[in-house]
């Protein structure tokens, strides 16, 4: 079993990256989706995050407005960080859980580990090889205001709330360029899983 980190910026393609990957028949854990099955409406997370942002980050049905807390994290180090500190302890459960269940299945699996903040929350030290996936500033901000509605601004914001993009080139064990043609990506990452597997 090889347990490899997925990371990126925002906007730069990981998601598509990760898809590739699970094409390839790697096993993919979304951190972002276990972030949001751990925030669901009357779970502990979901009981501290409300008593930490108050009511007003609610939607009509109890769930989280992902907009609104964002909007309030994201102009606030201080926030991200106690928000961080309620989700992250329990995504880590959930992504060892669902590791340990890959590998009973499947003892030479691949698992790709989709995880936003790979190198700021130090999980780079629980995976055995990091993958980074990039795109230039332009690219994302184009991304960002067509998928989440963003301004310009909010764009940027949230950009530069993550650890710049070059800083992770040089951590990382492999790069992928998130805006190369999809098949060019495509049989890059077919290499790369082949290389992963005769590795593990």
């Amino acid at each position: 079993m090889m347990l490899v980190g997925l990371t990126g910026g925002v906007a730069t393609g990981k998601s598509t990256v990760a898809a590739m990957f699970a094409r390839c028949g790697a096993v993919v854990i979304d951190a972002d989706v276990l972030a949001r099955q751990v925030v669901e409406p009357g779970k502990p997370a979901w009981r501290e995050i409300v008593k930490a942002f108050g009511k007003d980050i609610l939607n009509p049905d109890r769930t989280i407005d992902r907009h609104r807390l964002g909007a309030i994290v994201f102009c606030s180090p201080a926030k991200r960080k106690q928000l961080e500190r309620i989700i992250h302890p329990r995504v880590a459960r959930e992504q060892q859980r669902l590791t340990r269940e890959g590998t009973r299945k499947n003892p030479q699996a691949i698992v790709i580990y989709d995880v936003p903040l790979l190198f700021e929350a130090g999980i780079d030290k629980r995976v055995d090889i990091t993958i980074v996936v990039t795109a230039d500033r332009e690219t994302q901000i184009a991304r960002l205001k067509k998928r989440n509605g963003l301004s310009r601004a909010e764009a940027l914001r949230r950009i530069k709330s993550q650890m710049p993009l070059a800083k992770k080139h040089r951590l990382a064990d492999y790069v992928l360029d998130g805006t190369s043609k999809r098949t060019d990506l495509f049989r890059q990452i077919k290499a790369l899983h082949k290389q992963l597997q005769t590795a593990s």
